[in-house]
């Protein structure tokens, strides 16, 4: 069973309004991205005296704006509502808050410390973001 974060009726409310704008919330695409490969497509700010997308025209895709962003309580937050901190051993985790907080752990950690991460945050009670599968693909 996953472990839920303690949240207040309001932050609950938010998370649920933030999954909402997820779903509109259009693909921001770098000005002239289809014509160039060598451009990608990841977003840069239109610059430029005569453009169209920087004069924010209507016939021209959306672009990256302060009324897109999520709201400011739950911005930054994990998808199940908690707030990720990153371990790299054991240790780390007695600062974690359990009710609040789960682990992620960092990608450079080797399996024997990592068998011993999952040990010790499941006697804590923490929840980890990334848990190692085992055969039967079960956590």
């Amino acid at each position: 069973m996953k472990l839920k974060p303690k949240l207040t009726d309001e932050e609950k409310r938010l998370l649920r309004i933030r999954n909402a704008m997820n779903v509109r919330r259009p693909k921001f695409r770098r000005q002239e991205w289809f014509r160039y490969k060598r451009l990608g497509d990841a977003w840069r700010k239109p610059t430029g005296k005569h453009s169209k997308l920087r004069k924010h025209k209507g016939y021209r895709p959306p672009v990256v704006d302060s009324g897109y962003r999520n709201p400011r309580k739950v911005r930054g937050l994990h998808p199940s509502g908690f707030k990720e901190v990153l371990v790299h051993n054991p240790t780390e985790l007695d600062r974690v808050n359990p009710e609040r907080e789960a682990v992620r752990i960092a990608s450079k950690v080797g399996m024997k410390k990592r068998v011993a991460i999952e040990k010790k945050a499941k006697e804590l009670g923490i929840r980890v973001l990334n848990p190692q599968l085992t055969k039967g693909g079960e956590e």
